[in-house]
């Protein structure tokens, strides 16, 4: 055996001065499928010492045409090239490798340590090429991740590879993989740059995935990862898209009363996008993390704390965050009252939501839109409905708009034929001004209308709603008959029963009695009866 190992040493120290066809005895010997340590050592070699001499594909083919190449021989292989100034030559044996053996499919790990050798070499196209052929031809995405990392070490890697991988998963727009690998990655303590944040963030925007825009930005500004003037641009064209720019410059100004920079809207959206999905310790964390770096201003900082303990219901503690504001000399604003009123509202102590308005208005702030649709929606839902008016039309007046939600509401809990009046003519003027009624809003009306024995407004309602192509449902429909029946238009009430089954809208038994029962008040029995027999041949 010792004579063997000799012959075999001189054989491949001569093997690159041989022809090809005297390099039949080595290819033969090396079909075997089960090499030995010592074989493969030898051929790990003779192949590295090819690669040295720079041989082309070629050369190395018919050399090494029969050789066995497993993964743990690549792996040697590469790592012998790990350099540098020698990166080259591994991506060339590992293309070779690949071409070498037909059946041969390069394992992730040995993508892993190419791609290492080649970013330490800042060969970054080549590098980037193997990353997206990776992603594409492995199932998992934590795949290539692992095996970066466990072969991070060995191949004396850079952090860079980390920023490659995750514009890699942007490039090829596999976004929520690639913000999993963004955060595996920064909780080991990797510190990506800010490119890498900008792209995949610029991807996602592009991907209309703001949603997944706002958790990159908070996940980022979490581990310390700050914005650049291009993050600015990017969450800016985000919140553009969304249609919430102006939403929160608005917001901002009542505020801080003057437009703020770029950066302190981008930030304050993010805190606001946090607190409202009730992520207040979360929201709390980075908005510390945020004043620490001056990012957002001391006012809205302030008023945020106040907006967070409010929506915990810890009035207490935001009162006193509150007080604290106003004796470091900010002023109260819009947004922190509005806060205040509106969780009164929703705990129906419409008397301190009231106090506070009016400590609001005496100190010459002015409310908007949700201040109005709080202060509306709970006095409506208490069935003030008089003081749900007063504000409405207040607001009317300054030139705002309710809430169709809140619109809606009032309309529905009026009780007094005089207030649905009067809210039939605010609607009016909100219609003038832009306000979209819904099929509810007049619903609600025609039923208030009913109840007030004024069926020929109803009517008008009625054909106001159709003129503007809302198709009644079955409320209007019930009211319409039941109060026709009512009042003794059973004609009116039946043709307006006939529109109902023509739409396809079903009857209910209450419809069916009144109309049995009008027709019988006005002693037409035939009538009744065919209504009667109607219903006995859809049950």
């Amino acid at each position: 055996m010792h004579r063997l190992g000799e012959k075999q040493c001189r054989l491949f120290t001569l093997i690159s001065k041989q022809s090809p066809k005297r390099i039949l005895p080595f290819s033969f010997f090396h079909s075997n499928p089960d090499p030995t340590p010592k074989e493969q050592q030898l051929l790990i070699d003779a192949i590295s010492e090819s690669l040295q001499n720079r041989d082309n594909w070629d050369t190395l083919s018919t050399k090494f045409s029969s050789s066995n190449l497993s993964d743990s021989l690549i792996h040697k292989i590469l790592l012998r090239f790990k350099h540098p100034e020698t990166a080259k030559r591994a991506l060339t044996f590992f293309h070779w490798s690949s071409r070498h053996t037909p059946n041969l499919r390069h394992g992730v790990s040995s993508y892993a340590l190419a791609i290492h050798i080649l970013v330490r070499a800042r060969l970054l196209i080549d590098a980037r090429a193997l990353i997206e052929s990776s992603l594409l031809s492995n199932s998992s995405s934590s795949d290539l991740l692992d095996s970066l990392l466990d072969t991070y070490e060995v191949s004396s890697s850079t952090p860079l590879v980390f920023d490659l991988l995750v514009q890699g998963y942007a490039k090829l727009r596999l976004l929520e993989s690639g913000f999993d690998v963004f955060k595996k990655l920064t909780e080991r303590g990797f510190s990506l740059s800010v490119i890498t944040l900008n792209t995949l963030i610029h991807v996602s925007a592009k991907s209309d995935r703001i949603d997944l825009v706002w958790r990159i930005y908070e996940a980022a500004i979490g581990k310390r990862l700050y914005p650049n003037e291009a993050t600015i641009e990017i969450l800016i064209g985000a919140l553009c898209k969304e249609g919430k720019l102006k939403e929160i410059v608005g917001l901002l100004d009542k505020i801080h009363g003057e437009r703020c920079s770029p950066p302190v809207i981008v930030n304050t959206m993010l805190i606001l996008k946090v607190l409202e999905e009730d992520r207040i310790d979360e929201g709390m964390s980075l908005l510390k993390r945020l004043l620490q770096k001056n990012m957002v201003l001391d006012t809205i900082g302030y008023s945020l704390v106040v907006y967070a303990r409010v929506k915990q219901m810890d009035l207490v503690n935001a009162r006193k965050v509150f007080d604290e504001m106003i004796q470091r000399g900010f002023d109260a604003n819009a947004f922190v009252y509005t806060a205040f009123i509106k969780v009164y509202c929703e705990m129906s102590d419409i008397d301190e939501a009231e106090r506070l308005f009016a400590e609001m208005d005496g100190s010459g702030i002015d409310s908007y839109d949700e201040t109005f649709n709080s202060l509306i929606f709970g006095c409506a839902k208490l069935r003030r409905e008089g003081e749900s008016l007063k504000y409405c039309e207040m607001m009317v007046a300054r030139g705002l708009l309710p809430s169709r939600y809140a619109f809606n509401e009032m309309v529905e809990r009026l009780s007094k034929i005089e207030n649905v009046i009067r809210a039939n003519e605010i609607l009016t003027k909100l219609i003038e001004r832009g306000f979209v009624p819904d099929e509810s809003t007049y619903s609600h009306l025609i039923q208030g209308f009913v109840k007030g024995n004024d069926i020929e407004q109803a009517l008008k309602v009625f054909y106001e709603m159709e003129y503007r192509n809302i198709s009644p449902g079955f409320e209007v429909f019930r009211s319409l008959i039941v109060g026709l029946c009512a009042c003794g238009k059973v004609e009116a009430g039946e043709k307006y029963f006939r529109i109902m089954k023509r739409r396809l809208i079903q009857p209910n038994a209450e419809i069916y009695e009144a109309l049995i029962k009008a027709f019988q008040k006005s002693d037409s029995k035939t009538n009744a009866d065919r209504v009667y027999d109607d219903t006995i041949s859809i049950r």
